[in-house]
């Protein structure tokens, strides 16, 4: 299923999945230099953290990164 929705999505799509994932990796930079979180601060940094390792883990994804970008998000 993975390679049919591959060719489902356009260039367009792709980028804004990558974007997303930037948006998470901006976010949970963001939380991570907060001396503490609160209960809220924690749960957005574990959603955003999940959220890319869920998209690592979709082949049309890392096709679509660079060598560079797979490294960045495969550190966090």
């Amino acid at each position: 299923m993975e390679n049919t929705v591959n060719l489902e999505l356009t260039e367009e799509q792709l980028q804004k999945s990558v974007e997303a994932a930037y948006n998470s990796v901006a976010l949970i930079n963001e939380l991570n230099q907060l001396e503490t979180r609160d209960e809220e601060q924690e749960a957005t940094l574990q959603r955003n953290v999940e959220h890319i390792r869920i998209m690592m883990g979709r082949e049309w994804f890392v096709a679509a990164l660079t060598d560079s970008q797979i490294v960045e998000l495969q550190a966090i």
